[in-house]
């Protein structure tokens, strides 16, 4: 899928910040709803945890860790052009304290994605 995972340690403990990828972004053409998960919901490696709307299709957001949601970026759903723009930056969906290094070893780097994408 075309998430991306940023991990950084905050306070002891491993955070992920989570978005979805310029590819995506670019394939999924003019976005016009966004649905994220509050803070507090537990997410899972592979499984659903929002979606994103465009003129063409309706996809789901899929979280590539385990863990609690520590943050949203709350005002990207109604400034949705912040993903075409800046998709790895201002464009982040939420952020995950890590429950376990579950699924890490499965992401691709950057340079991976890229090839497998171009």
């Amino acid at each position: 899928s075309h998430e991306w995972v940023f991990l950084a340690d905050e306070g002891g403990d491993k955070v992920a910040t989570i978005g979805i990828s310029a590819v995506a972004v670019e394939a999924l053409t003019d976005l016009v709803f966004m649905e994220l998960p509050s803070v507090g919901d537990q997410v899972s490696a592979g499984d659903s945890f929002g979606e994103v709307e465009s003129v063409k299709a309706t996809s789901d957001v899929y979280s590539p860790v385990n863990g609690v949601v520590v943050d949203v970026n709350s005002t990207l759903p109604n400034e949705l052009d912040k993903l075409s723009q800046d998709p790895y930056g201002e464009g982040w969906l939420i952020k995950v304290k890590l429950s376990g290094d579950e699924g890490l070893e499965s992401l691709l780097d950057f340079s991976a994605y890229q090839s497998q994408n171009s």
